[in-house]
């Protein structure tokens, strides 16, 4: 996994058909996603339950790229290295879920893995001033987490603000939450280069049909690359 600032398209699987998820991430890179990203809920942290270590392992032999684990699960430190074991590339923990992100962001690199920092739309970019240096992503929620197909919140002025104090560092601004070829443009524009996409990405389509996953995509990259400098 390289680092750079070109537009990335990462579906979430959180939208895919739960009883054919090997055969869709296969589907979803073949149709042109740049990484795979997995939502892990715990019905605790948010109103909702998705998926463990486990269906990571299962599905990971299906992913020839990048495997993008969002832990919206608190407490986090206990199943980093699960996780880890499952495959993942990049784990991403939110800010909010515990007192120490420091060190849950330490474990992330101990384990051998890119680490991420999500934050909420209520939390500002400075809640992650003083952890730049320990971060390779960072995850705007452009909705409250939880659910997919939510309506997107603008968050632009928090991303441009986490550009500003991202500098030169090697740091991903990642966008979850409502992209689609009308916010993509958004977000890109304002310094995102990795956009998380459920319904937009996968609408339309299936794997006995997945063209529509392919100029779902296409659509989205395309929107964003247009303003994105």
């Amino acid at each position: 996994m390289t680092f750079d600032r070109s537009i990335k398209i990462a579906p979430s699987i959180l939208a895919a058909d739960f009883a054919n998820f090997g055969a869709e991430c296969e589907a979803i890179e073949a149709q042109g996603a740049d990484w795979v990203h997995v939502d892990v809920m715990d019905g605790h942290f948010v109103p909702n339950i998705t998926f463990g270590p486990a269906m990571c392992a299962a599905i990971r032999p299906h992913i020839k790229g990048v495997m993008d684990v969002h832990l919206m699960i608190s407490p986090v430190d206990p199943y980093i290295e699960a996780f880890a074991k499952a495959g993942a590339d990049v784990i991403t923990a939110h800010v909010e879920a515990g007192p120490h992100i420091h060190r849950t962001l330490q474990a992330i690199r101990g384990a051998g893995v890119k680490a991420g920092v999500a934050l909420n739309p209520g939390t500002p970019a400075s809640a992650v001033a003083d952890i730049l240096d320990m971060t390779d992503l960072i995850c705007v929620m452009t909705v409250n987490p939880g659910f997919g197909g939510q309506k997107f919140i603008d968050m632009t002025a928090k991303i441009r603000a986490l550009r500003e104090m991202i500098g030169d560092r090697p740091v991903h601004i990642e966008i979850d939450g409502g992209v689609d070829p009308k916010t993509a443009p958004l977000v890109a524009e304002a310094g995102a280069d990795v956009l998380v996409a459920g319904s937009a990405a996968f609408k339309g389509g299936s794997v006995s049909n997945p063209a529509p996953y392919g100029e779902n995509i296409r659509a989205i990259r395309a929107a964003a690359e247009g303003t994105y400098v």
